[in-house]
């Protein structure tokens, strides 16, 4: 979050989340006279005591009744008018505000699931989540709770001070002196306060972030001996939580406590000033007395303002970061009039394309090569060379910062989102997988198939025979992120799952070192029946894969210094020959 972000007002925050989730504040005006009615009704209580005792009670002890009574039925209609409008205004500005921020929590995910891959895997992924989950969560709990109290007592609050005014301006007076000194104190803690809790969501975010990060990498952990670190970890970004946790509630319970001191200030003053007035100046006993009713309906609810400005203060800084979130610009936008590719067989072009990492060095330079429709490319290099980043670019999970990268001969930044990752399929060098079946996960690549068309795919690949092992067929769980399957076994499942999708160009990034020779035999025959007929780039780990290859472009230090057809390379004794021998050898590192 930048500075000008973590300033922001939380007027300006709220204004900004009222734009995105209008519900919240739909037909507001409903809410605020339901609530007005009620408050009304809370003031005229006191009223109806005063007017009991001047009029029905006498000095003597001489007791009207019959005008008690009455009275005392009025009062009763009066404050069950009073809870149902309160009650009805409070259903519909939780429902509202529910349903607001049910809305916003879909918005946030949805504006960072169109963020870059770049910025993704920049961000810790606990912190990613904590915008939609603990910030949104605070905020939620807030206006269910807070906003709702936020409402009514400072409705009560204008209210009762109205009412003052009216009833006995001088006694008014002395309280609006005292609620404007101390509201204009409770302003200036706020700012300590925002600060306060800004720390705390960031804090909630780191800790989310370790405590993720610790459990997801348990087995390299284990594997290594490195509990003991990993859990001092744990321990040191909880204990920051803790401690920022701490010291923003100890601030929010010290102007909680000062609350104290503004209601006897305030109240001693009434009576000592109302005391020294007396009935000379128009100050009986049931006009005190219902005054200090008026005060005690006046000081309620601001000490319970200075208790909901604790919780303000965390779901205020939980919003900043929300609306930070949705104020990031998307890197890789679509365009304005965005282009379907052309059908058939696709080619690729790269043309004087150049590409650098935020603050780092350039890591592609000057790129410019063609792919001919249905060939079959092989992209080889040494680790670092530049082919992860140049296969990212050709599937347009990067832009270049210079240069034209074209896809059926229209730049792909012209290309519609739905043609693109339609026509072009990218299997990464790990296949992921989603909580589910093999099936579930094939059906990633074309959600209408039918489970006899995932089995038509598994048997095309080849795999009808690896299937045949598992438990269930294609209806076995794969467990979270795949871990009920090997690597290989997950690599067959993200072949077939691109292979259902039917591209026209298809970008692989070989991952065959960590498979068993069993199952490599396998997940090669798949590869091959995948890539035949379509256009197919390789990002090859394995020279065996560029031999196969009708082109193999070679990356050397962010360059393409040389293409040609494995032969060839060979015969001319430059880079590529020098990795096939280190490759031969076992030497090579790609």
């Amino acid at each position: 979050m930048t500075t000008t972000q973590a300033k922001a007002s939380a007027y300006t925050s709220i204004r900004r989340a009222v734009a995105e989730a209008p519900i919240i504040a739909r037909r507001l005006w409903v809410v605020l006279l339901l609530n007005l009615g009620g408050t009304v009704v809370q003031v005229l209580i006191p009223v109806i005591v005063q007017q009991t005792l001047d009029r029905y009670v006498g000095g003597a002890g001489v007791v009207d009744v019959g005008g008690v009574a009455t009275a005392v039925a009025v009062g009763m209609v009066i404050v069950v008018v009073g809870g149902v409008m309160t009650r009805f205004g409070l259903v519909r500005l939780v429902t509202q505000a529910s349903m607001g921020m049910s809305d916003l929590r879909v918005l946030t995910f949805r504006h960072l699931f169109r963020r870059s891959v770049l910025h993704v895997q920049s961000e810790r992924r606990g912190s990613l989540v904590s915008r939609v989950t603990s910030d949104v969560q605070t905020v939620q709990e807030f206006m269910e709770w807070g906003g709702v109290m936020f409402l009514v007592n400072g409705t009560q609050v204008v209210v009762a001070l109205g009412v003052m005014a009216a009833y006995e301006w001088r006694l008014a007076l002395i309280v609006t002196v005292g609620v404007v000194v101390y509201v204009a104190n409770m302003l200036w803690s706020q700012r300590l306060l925002r600060r306060r809790y800004d720390a705390v969501r960031e804090n909630v975010a780191d800790s989310l972030a370790v405590m993720g990060e610790a459990i997801n990498a348990l087995p390299a952990i284990r594997a290594h001996g490195a509990e003991t670190i990993t859990m001092g970890r744990v321990e040191e970004s909880l204990e920051n939580r803790f401690w920022a946790q701490f010291k923003a509630a100890h601030l929010g319970n010290v102007l909680f406590a000062t609350s104290e001191l503004f209601a006897a200030a305030v109240t001693t003053a009434v009576i000592v000033v109302g005391l020294l007035m007396g009935p000379e100046q128009g100050i009986t006993a049931g006009v005190l007395l219902a005054f200090l009713f008026l005060v005690n309906l006046l000081i309620a609810p601001i000490q319970t303002l200075v208790e909901i400005l604790d919780f303000a203060q965390s779901a205020a800084s939980g919003l900043r970061r929300i609306i930070a979130t949705l104020d990031a610009p998307i890197e890789i936008p679509e365009a304005a009039d965005p282009l379907d590719l052309p059908p058939g067989p696709l080619e690729v072009a790269f043309e004087a394309v150049g590409f650098r990492y935020i603050d780092g060095p350039e890591v592609l330079a000057d790129v410019t090569l063609s792919v001919g429709a249905g060939s079959r490319v092989a992209v080889v290099g040494a680790t670092g060379s530049g082919k992860t980043t140049f296969a990212k670019l050709l599937v347009r999970l990067l832009d270049p910062d210079r240069g034209v990268v074209r896809v059926g001969g229209i730049d792909v930044r012209d290309v519609s989102w739905k043609s693109l990752r339609s026509r072009v399929a990218f299997v990464p060098q790990e296949g992921f997988l989603f909580t589910g079946t093999i099936a579930d996960n094939i059906r990633y690549g074309k959600p209408s198939a039918t489970d006899e068309q995932v089995r038509f795919a598994c048997e095309e690949l080849g795999l009808d025979r690896w299937l045949r092992t598992t438990p269930e067929g294609i209806a076995t769980p794969v467990g979270e992120r795949g871990s009920s399957l090997s690597a290989g076994e997950r690599q067959l499942v993200a072949l077939a799952r691109a292979w259902i999708s039917d591209p026209d160009l298809l970008l692989l990034d070989e991952a065959t070192s960590a498979v068993d020779p069993a199952l490599d035999v396998a997940l090669r025959a798949a590869m091959d029946r995948l890539i035949a007929g379509r256009t197919s780039v390789t990002v090859a780990h394995r020279l065996a894969t560029a031999e196969a290859a009708d082109t193999v472009l070679v990356f050397d230090a962010g360059r393409l210094v040389e293409s040609g057809p494995h032969r060839d390379l060979v015969t001319a004794g430059g880079v590529y020959a020098a990795l096939y021998a280190d490759w031969e050898t076992g030497t090579a590192v790609m």
